[in-house]
């Protein structure tokens, strides 16, 4: 019987230690590179009181951020994901990441990571998903990346890297997706490349490649999305790329040196979205392309295509948008053009005749037709005349009786209400709200603003104008600042009926809508744009932010512009450049805050034809005479001082120059 208790009672007693064996418990390994990745980056993985493979722990949901996934086998456990996802963790990647060797897939988009991609990387050689996107990190990619043989998707877009991509990159051959837009990388596209069969989706706009567009990516039969705008890459757009029958989203801009055609296109029947904007497409616009079924989104301006507008584009039965503008384009618009469908109409700048169909105001349509010879006696409120329009037109001029040459200055307060500066002058009222193709002419008729472009897949919708409520620093005119036109393509004023003569052009700017918080992905964003002043390029790759040292923070830039003709233009162009989707979708393109023109040694006599601005120009020459003789006193002052005070030196300048 004793011996009968004794077994009894042992068998008790190692009960729990038979059950601790049998559980399932991670890798102890695994466990301590999970504790240096949260302490390394200040966040809280899970709770290191708890195995963290414990079958029902939050933080293995699989919506939990930041989150893990395990994998157990023979009573021991292997995380196979990591995900930290948008909580701006700090700091390097350690190198005990690279310890979970049995990664499948790694998020780490949207933090503020920096420092090199580790080399280590090439460890993990189980990983499927690998998402580095929206960092700081830096330096070169590392060739190891290769060793990840069995990836599916690659990203790290939107980082500080340098030098080329990686030959090893072919050796993704399971790859079907790759975003490296933004990333920094720069030099040749590496034929080996070419071996990614798999690849449906590749994302490399933004980064200054060298070369030609590469003629094997017509052999990637598989892509379905293809984006490379902005890269400084040479044409022409090959042939081969007759070949990709499943495309869907083609993104094509901004090519250099050799023109393209658009024979490639006519295949390619699935497409949903093509934009071949700025590529020096040459010859005429194919008539197949009004029978492709899906088709909604449609750019090719900026190019040098001729001849009329296919009889067939009024066949399209999906198209949305169509942007034709700034072509050679010639001979009346087709009819029916305007089909159910269609909300955006540019034919700007080209050589199109006729009049808006007849059912233009009866459909909610944006259109755009400054620069060609058409009828405008279609458009509402009395907007515009044929003058104005016809004198924009290339190689036209506004000397005519049409368009008086009257004046000498022009302000306007872009995207915001009229606003008297501190030095007094006027700028005009422009909060007219702009469409995706649409332009406006003030009610002086004295200048006129022009819009095109769509922020595909913006999530706030269509907006032209940029608002803040916060303090803008480095001016005294802080609410010239607040507003801003913005566009995803094409912004441009005109000032109309100038005299003839040399001007200064100064343009206002502060960034409104990027943060620049060092410590947020959200901080991350990088706007770029161009400037043309009379059709000459004075910035190139214009970043707001760089130059003004912030967000929130006003400069003005200064240029010298001649006037013969009675215009001046001043076009802000969106090349390619800078992030397209930090914080949001559609977060690029040009932004401006004010405009001011003026003629050297202007004094004007009053007209009261032309009161309003007249007068805003002479409170700016009092107010100015003013600050002047304030600040000459100051200086006489200082100077009878600094006898007194050792000399003393006071730096003096004008208030509203940053």
């Amino acid at each position: 019987m004793e011996s009968l208790r004794l077994i009894c009672f042992l068998s008790l007693c190692l009960m729990p230690l038979a059950v601790t064996s049998q559980q399932e418990h991670t890798d102890l390994i695994e466990v301590a590179a999970l504790r240096t990745i949260a302490k390394s980056w200040n966040i809280r993985i899970w709770n290191d009181s708890i195995d963290p493979c414990m079958k029902g722990s939050p933080w293995l949901d699989k919506d939990a951020n930041p989150g893990i996934a395990c994998r157990c086998s023979a009573n021991t456990c292997h995380i196979t994901k990591l995900k930290v996802y948008a909580l701006d963790a700090v700091g390097q990647i350690p190198i005990e990441l690279f310890n979970l060797t049995e990664l499948r897939d790694l998020n780490l988009d949207q933090n503020v990571l920096s420092g090199p991609i580790p080399a280590e990387i090439g460890k993990l050689s189980k990983m499927e998903y690998l998402s580095l996107g929206i960092n700081n990190l830096s330096s070169s990619v590392p060739p190891e990346l290769g060793n990840l043989t069995l990836l599916k998707s690659l990203s790290f877009s939107a980082n500080k890297v340098s030098g080329p991509i990686p030959r090893e990159l072919g050796n993704l051959t399971s790859l079907e997706q790759l975003y490296i837009d933004s990333s920094g990388v720069m030099g040749d596209i590496p034929q080996e490349l070419g071996k990614l069969k798999n690849l449906q989706i590749l994302w490399a706009s933004d980064n200054l490649f060298t070369g030609q567009l590469p003629e094997f990516f017509g052999t990637l039969l598989n892509l379905k999305d293809l984006r490379i705008q902005g890269t400084r890459l040479e044409g022409p757009i090959p042939r081969s790329f007759s070949a990709l029958t499943k495309l869907q989203n083609l993104r094509i801009g901004d090519l250099t040196m050799v023109d393209s055609t658009l024979h490639f296109v006519e295949n390619l029947t699935q497409l949903s979205i093509l934009s071949l904007r700025n590529c020096r497409v040459t010859g005429t616009l194919p008539k197949q392309l009004g029978n492709f079924p899906d088709l909604i989104y449609l750019d090719l301006s900026f190019n040098k295509l001729t001849g009329p507008i296919p009889s067939s584009f009024q066949n399209f039965k999906s198209l949305q948008f169509l942007y034709l503008g700034s072509n050679n384009l010639s001979g009346d618009l087709p009819s029916n053009i305007l089909t159910p469908s269609l909300t955006t109409l540019d034919v700007s700048f080209n050589q199109i005749t006729g009049s808006l169909p007849v059912n233009y105001d009866k459909q909610r349509l944006s259109i755009n037709l400054i620069g060609t010879s058409m009828d405008a006696s279609y458009l509402k409120d009395s907007r515009a005349t044929e003058e104005i329009l016809s004198c924009l037109q290339t190689d036209s001029s506004c000397r005519s009786q049409d368009v008086a040459l009257v004046d000498s200055s022009f302000s306007v307060n872009c995207g915001g209400a009229e606003q008297i500066s501190a030095s007094g002058i006027v700028f005009s009222d422009d909060s007219e709200v702009l469409e995706a193709a649409s332009f406006y002419v003030d009610s002086q008729h004295q200048w006129l603003v022009s819009n095109t472009g769509l922020y595909i897949s913006n999530p706030s919708g269509p907006k032209y104008i940029a608002e803040t409520d916060s303090q803008i620093l480095g001016t005294l005119d802080s609410e010239l600042y607040k507003t801003a036109r913005i566009s995803p393509s094409s912004l441009r004023y005109y000032a109309l009926g100038m005299k003839e003569g040399k001007y200064t052009v100064e343009l206002h700017f502060a960034e409104i809508v990027l943060d620049d918080n060092s410590e947020s992905w959200k901080g991350l964003g990088k706007r770029m744009f161009d400037v043309y002043i009379q059709g000459k390029r004075v910035l190139q790759d214009f970043n707001i932010q760089e130059e003004a040292r912030g967000s929130k923070r006003a400069m003005i830039k200064s240029f010298e512009a001649n006037v013969t003709d009675g215009i001046i233009d001043i076009h802000f162009f969106w090349a390619g450049r800078g992030t397209c989707c930090i914080p949001l979708q559609g977060t690029y393109g040009p932004l401006v805050s004010a405009i001011h023109v003026s003629q050297g040694n202007y004094a004007p006599n009053y007209d009261s034809s032309n009161g309003h601005k007249q007068t805003g120009t002479l409170i700016g020459v009092v107010v100015g005479c003013s600050a002047g003789l304030l600040i000459l006193a100051s200086v006489l002052y200082l100077w009878w001082k600094k006898d007194k005070m050792n000399h003393t030196w006071a730096q003096v300048d004008s208030p509203r120059k940053v």
